[in-house]
């Protein structure tokens, strides 16, 4: 896996990561604070793309902006640009998990030449604090009283959290307990699992809420102009994001296609062989509308075309 420094549209530095396999481009737009290891099907040597991502502003080794206030959707969105824009990709097949389906969405939404297909796991399109506890049959209203009270209470309590989780040891038993917990079901690569948490756990927490409240308190988004090919996995037993939600936003889409698989938010971790399957469908579907368009407009390519550089 190779990392590069990216300059935001804000003078922002921003750490990307890319993976080393070959294969046609696709974006990943991370859920919050989440890095390579939460994609295991995607990064090993084999895979069949090349993954582009990077960390948020203030994770990892991406610094905070000068104005801290510059941790918007927008923010993100133009991030995600930047990246592609470092790689030299043009348009290409986009991937958001948890939060990151807003960021991928809205990225379609505004940049629609540059996303080729879109496949959102594990969210809906904004409005990720209604959402949680969704499955348990709460009203919205109670959903989100709890979940914005809840980040809220964990950001006050970041100095707290730091002082435990920053010395806590990642051992065999808090991992299988993290995998029996609910909030991650036991089908998760418990390796998978341990190499996530030993780099999660050293958050600044009391950023990384902060990141939560600006990212998650992001209205609903109308999708319905979205007519590239998308691709929606949930989790039945997901506590973060109701699968309902991203039914009902991209459902109608003409070229949708939805699956509701057994696992929970961890849908990258619990499911990750099912996740490169469906990424490999998407790049195809992606690259036979490209062909389409093509045969429909018989007029000569040019180079750096939006047809052109995205490979099939």
């Amino acid at each position: 896996m190779e990392e590069r420094w990216v300059s935001g549209t804000d003078g922002t530095k921003i750490r990307a990561w890319r993976s080393g396999s070959a294969g046609p481009p696709v974006l990943l737009c991370p859920g919050l604070g989440t890095m390579a290891e939460a994609w295991p099907a995607l990064v090993r040597p084999d895979a069949t793309v090349r993954v582009h991502s990077w960390y948020h502003r203030g994770t990892f080794d991406s610094p905070r902006p000068a104005d801290e206030s510059r941790i918007r959707l927008a923010d993100h969105v133009d991030d995600a640009i930047a990246v592609l824009d470092d790689a030299g990709v043009r348009r290409c097949v986009v991937v958001g998990w948890s939060l990151g389906v807003t960021v991928a969405t809205e990225l379609a939404r505004r940049h629609p030449d540059r996303v080729a297909g879109l496949m959102l796991v594990g969210g809906a399109p904004g409005a990720f604090f209604d959402d949680v506890l969704g499955v348990l049959g709460l009203p919205k209203a109670v959903s989100r009283a709890i979940a914005l009270g809840g980040t809220h209470a964990l950001r006050w309590a970041s100095p707290v959290l730091d002082a435990v989780l920053h010395r806590l040891p990642v051992t065999e038993l808090g991992t299988t307990l993290l995998r029996h917990s609910g909030l991650m079901l036991p089908d998760s690569d418990p390796q998978a699992v341990r190499a996530l948490l030993e780099r999660f756990l050293r958050h600044d927490w009391h950023w990384f809420f902060t990141l939560a409240l600006a990212l998650g308190d992001t209205g609903r988004q109308d999708i319905s102009s979205v007519s590239c090919p998308v691709t929606v996995l949930a989790g039945r037993f997901d506590l973060l994001a109701d699968p309902r939600e991203t039914w009902s936003a991209a459902g109608p889409l003409p070229q949708a296609r939805l699956r509701l698989l057994p696992c929970s938010h961890f849908v990258p971790l619990e499911a990750p062989d099912v996740v490169a399957e469906e990424l490999d469908l998407l790049v195809e579907r992606a690259a036979a509308v490209r062909d389409a368009l093509d045969y429909a407009d018989p007029r000569p390519l040019t180079p750096g075309s939006p047809a052109d550089a995205y490979p099939g």
